[in-house]
């Protein structure tokens, strides 16, 4: 059984952080034990305090670390391992929410003695059917590509306590842990089977804010530390972005061929109702839908009824936060 302990950061998340904690508290654990919860609060002027401590009366594994002044994440963050018992670490945002079976894909893989970190998959919950939600969607579909081939971690983290605390100057914590892990000769993987929720921004201000703050701490790291993210690596990023752009294209072009498809059956119909009469009554078969159902089945893969269909990875609509 791997044991963890998990820490939340929070500020200001009465919103979230208790939908965050019951998510914890019914996480579906097989292989994995979760030893303690510790919510690191920063300042909070809102409900998020109470909230937690009505919830650490119900779950003896919940504990409240409370920052009189908010003093930034990474202050926050050396509370959290400075009060873990475990050796193996979660670390996610307050204003995120967990898969039912996160912890227990992203702490599994510590089996392997060789793998350090470990990163789950982030999907948005915006709705893409405006320009910034649509940004949101198509960015942490890009990021996710780029995890396939070289990981680049946030939101939910996992590793192995290879550090005490991490340097005051340092945002971009993520990026340092996985620095300090890669020292240590361990491996830095991405569990795409671990899925945890978070919202993005639904201005353009506010994409440019996060995009721009969490630039320049990359920059930060790389001058300093010698640590460059995957993000940074210019020419992967641009050949995932085009192959999204000819997606795109691509995508065009057959809804312009399923149109001109279309409008051609509709003339055809009217043809057969204005002039035939009778050609709706007996129908001229499509032939090659006459085959066992069953057998495509199987040679697709096994059964594909709940499987959702997705173009260019965006959802119509908005997610549901419970998977």
């Amino acid at each position: 059984m791997l044991r963890c302990s998990v820490g939340i950061t929070a500020y200001n998340e009465q919103d979230n952080i208790g939908p965050l904690l019951e998510a914890m508290i019914d996480q579906h654990l097989h292989d994995v034990e979760i030893c303690e919860i510790i919510v690191v609060a920063s300042g909070c002027t809102d409900n998020t305090v109470p909230i937690v401590r009505a919830y650490a009366e119900r779950d003896p594994r919940i504990k409240l670390i409370e920052q009189s002044e908010r003093r930034g994440k990474t202050a926050a963050i050396n509370l959290f391992l400075a009060a873990a018992s475990e050796d193996i670490l979660v670390l996610e945002s307050g204003d995120t929410l967990p898969h039912e079976n996160t912890v227990e894909n992203l702490v599994r893989v510590f089996e392997d003695p060789t793998i350090g970190m470990t990163g789950a998959h982030k999907i948005p919950v915006n709705t893409p059917d405006h320009l910034v939600g649509l940004f949101t969607h198509l960015r942490l579909r890009m990021e996710h590509e780029l995890c396939l081939d070289i990981p680049r971690l946030g939101e939910m983290i996992a590793f192995r306590r290879v550090l005490d605390q991490l340097p005051p100057d340092v945002a971009m914590d993520e990026a340092f842990v996985e620095a300090i892990v890669i020292e240590n000769d361990l491996r830095v993987i991405y569990s795409p089977d671990a899925i945890v929720y978070n919202t993005g921004p639904d201005t353009v201000s506010d994409f440019v804010r996060q995009r721009r703050r969490n630039h320049a701490g990359h920059l930060y790291l790389q001058h300093k530390y010698g640590h460059q993210v995957s993000s940074l690596q210019n020419n992967r990023v641009a050949k995932i972005a085009l192959r999204e752009a000819w997606g795109a294209v691509r995508l065009v072009y057959t809804l312009f061929l399923l149109a001109v498809l279309e409008a051609w059956s509709r003339v055809l119909g009217w043809y057969d109702f204005a002039i035939k009469r009778d050609r709706h009554v007996v129908w001229d078969m499509a032939m090659t839908q006459k085959q066992n159902v069953q057998d495509l089945r199987s040679h697709e893969g096994g059964d594909q009824s709940a499987r959702p269909v997705a173009v260019s990875g965006l959802s119509n609509g908005r997610q549901q936060i419970n998977g």
